[in-house]
């Protein structure tokens, strides 16, 4: 195991000292959920063109699978209690901070890669019939979110990979929900939907 955490750790520093002035600027804003709102309601936009009167169970399978990847991530945090880049003492010289910006004190399992991947994810499997470009295109943004983690310092690699694991799982189950309840209200004879 310790080899692997050297790996992670060399990993981790090989991405995170490549640094450009411009992402300096931008990924401090772009970590936060509060700057995709504008992208959250054009997909939610698009979610009701497809799905109209299931919008609803649609919008209420992403409260879902954030109920369960964000306190699942943050159990494992708690339960694992591997320290940050930015709190582990061999690293935290090496940490370049934006804004002082050191994150929690344990990381693993990123909270952020699990709601982003989960999202993502989730993204995908309603709009199945999306273009592979598209596809491509909502999991770039994913990867992003985890690349800004490595980037601020308070992220190994491996703490994405357990926090995207999480987040897929949560949109695997979400889906599998909303399949449940729209096979059960939706496509009964006897129901509203008819």
């Amino acid at each position: 195991m310790n080899w692997l955490e050297q790996i992670d750790q060399q990993l981790f520093l090989m991405i995170h000292l490549i640094r450009l002035h411009v992402l300096d600027i931008i990924i401090p804003y772009a970590t936060s959920f509060l700057t995709w709102t504008p992208l959250f309601f054009i997909a939610s936009y698009f979610l009701y063109k497809k799905y109209k009167q299931k919008t609803v169970i649609v919008l209420l399978s992403f409260a879902l699978l954030i109920g369960i990847s964000d306190p699942l991530s943050n159990a494992v945090k708690k339960s694992v209690k591997r320290y940050r880049p930015s709190h582990n003492i061999e690293l935290k010289d090496k940490i370049i901070s934006l804004n002082n910006y050191k994150g929690g004190l344990y990381g693993f399992v990123s909270g952020h890669a699990a709601n982003s991947f989960g999202i993502a994810f989730l993204m995908i499997l309603f709009f199945n019939e999306l273009k592979k470009r598209w596809k491509i295109l909502i999991l770039s943004w994913a990867f992003f979110i985890c690349y800004t983690r490595i980037y601020l310092g308070v992220h190994y690699p491996s703490d994405l990979i357990g926090g995207a694991l999480i987040g897929i799982f949560a949109a695997l189950v979400s889906k599998f929900i909303f399949n449940k309840i729209e096979l059960k209200f939706y496509n009964n004879q006897n129901t509203f939907y008819n």
